[in-house]
């Protein structure tokens, strides 16, 4: 009887300089200045990882999809979005009000 073959992806490490993800047998690192979607990200958004094929991760909190051979290899992968992260506060003063 045939089983049912499972693709699996693990966060295993955040880091304040990258994520590290369990894929298969292969351990990688994402750091956020090539992947900046997860800086600002909670935890459990970093680790609500979904693998839908053997070269897809997908991230459905944070609507982020990657593949494993941008996460091997950023520097083939020039295009990348932005992160959208914006402080909490300005760096200006609030008007005084009398």
């Amino acid at each position: 009887m045939p089983g049912t073959t499972t693709l699996g992806a693990e966060v295993t490490n955040v880091s304040g300089h990258c994520i590290w993800i369990l894929i298969d047998d292969e351990e990688l690192a994402l750091p956020y200045s090539e992947f900046p979607w997860f800086k600002a990200a909670t935890i459990q958004q970093i680790i609500s990882v979904l693998r839908s094929t053997a070269d897809h991760l997908y991230w459905p909190d944070l609507d982020v999809d990657l593949s494993v051979e941008s996460i091997r290899h950023p520097d083939r992968f020039p295009l990348r979005a932005r992160c959208t992260f914006q402080p909490c506060h300005s760096p200006e003063s609030p008007p005084q009000t009398h």
